[in-house]
This record gives C-alpha cells, structure tokens and sequence, in this order.
C-alpha cells in the first residue's frame, strides 16, 4: 500500500517545505492553477497549495484515450502559444501534461480523472466523445463527459466546470459578490434544462432524471477538484444544496 508523504519539498516553492492537510474548502492550486478540494499539501507560511496530484505528479504518464501519446509533466506550458485542456476545454495556466507528439495536453486532475464514478446508486463513464447531447449544454461539442450507465445520462466536464466551480471561487476565494450572485443564480439551470430536455415525458422520469443529475454532478465535481472521494463528494452535495 501507497503512504502519502506528510511532509513534502517540492521544486517550485523550495524555500518552505509543504504539509499534507485535508480541507472541505475549495482552494486555488498554485501549480495548475485550477480550483481543488480534499487533500492538498500547503506552505502555512506562505499560503501557497497544491493539489495532491500535482504535488506528487509522475513525470510520465499515458492515458487510455489516447494510446499513442506519451505525456510528459511541465511546471509551465510549454512553447508560446496559448493552450487548452483537451479534457475540460479549459486555458492551461500552470502545471500541465503535454504530449510533444500529438500536441495534446491535460490539466493534471484531469489526467488522473477516474475512468468510472459511482454516485451511490449508478456508475458513471469517463467519455472521449459525445453520442448523445450534453444535459446542460445540449450540445455534442469537444471535450470529455461522464456518461451514465444507461447511455441516457451525459455531462461535459466543461458544463460542470461552469456551473459549479466559478461559483465556489467565488463564495470561498472573494471574487466580487456581484459576479457571485450572478453564478449562483445560473446552478439551479441544471433542473431547467434536465426538465426542458425531458419535455412531454411523464413527471416520474422527469424527477428521476434531475435526481440523478444532483448525484452526478456531486461526484463529478469533486473528482474535477483533484479528490474524487465519497467523503468529498458528500461535502460537494451539501455546496449544491444551499
């Protein structure tokens, strides 16, 4: 069995050594420079965080999705052009996993992504692509998703990613209050847009859909923020729910 190292040094903040700590509140990582929850090592004294696998990132890595690739580990991205996730359709800011050959790169807590969630009455499947529409978006545009096991469930980990984690920023890391009540306005469209999906269907389906969308989301969410745990996903459910 793998032990995590309590106390960790890493290259890019040499001059304080990091602690591993578990924290229920969103952080911003200041490796990858994406939002994390759970496990995190952190510089008390300069209150500086990482996400566990970016603190701990293996300097290769492959990827089911794409069995030709070989990415290698960047503290920054490389080359001078500007560069997405080809996961979450996000901008690369800091750490990421580029392969040279294919020029594909992902955020490191998308790399490390669980093929399979389970959001305690369902699995849910890591997709490369779309077959069927997103249930926020209604769109099958790039990008990963989860997918239920029936095929009829599909998620975008970007519309996940708009709905929730801006929102989280900006209640927890003081992004002006304005912008947070206008995402916090934007969450409950998950159920608007579930219902409108599902429109001529009778009210049991209809029910039975959105309650399954608050289970994916909720383990969606916390596998995105690098801690896919079902401890985590409980606090992540208790966030959807105010």
């Amino acid at each position: 069995m793998k032990i995590d190292k309590e106390i960790l040094d890493h290259p890019t903040h040499a001059q304080h050594k990091l602690k591993l700590e578990y924290t229920e509140i969103p952080f911003n990582c200041n490796g990858c420079k994406e939002a994390g929850i759970g496990l995190k090592y952190k510089c008390k004294q300069c209150e500086f965080d990482l996400h566990k696998v970016c603190a701990v990132a293996s300097p290769v890595i492959t990827h089911p999705f794409y069995k030709k690739c070989e990415f290698r580990f960047y503290h920054r991205p490389p080359g001078t052009v500007s560069r997405i996730c080809d996961a979450c359709r996000e901008d690369i800011l800091g750490f990421v996993y580029h392969c040279k050959r294919c020029d594909f790169d992902l955020h490191p807590c998308c790399a490390n992504l669980p093929q399979v969630l389970y959001d305690g009455e369902h699995n849910l499947y890591l997709c490369l692509k779309l077959l069927s529409s997103c249930h926020r978006c209604g769109g099958k545009g790039p990008g990963w998703s989860y997918r239920s096991e029936c095929k009829n469930y599909n998620l975008h980990l970007s519309c996940v990613k708009e709905l929730l984690v801006e929102s989280w920023q900006a209640m927890y890391l003081n992004v002006d209050k304005n912008k947070a009540r206008d995402i916090q306005s934007r969450i409950p469209s998950l159920k608007g847009t579930l219902q409108n999906h599902h429109r001529g269907r009778s009210g049991g389906n209809v029910s039975k859909c959105c309650q399954m969308a608050v289970g994916a989301v909720r383990v969606i969410v916390s596998a995105i923020l690098g801690d896919p745990t079902a401890i985590i996903a409980a606090v992540v459910g208790s966030f959807i729910s105010k």
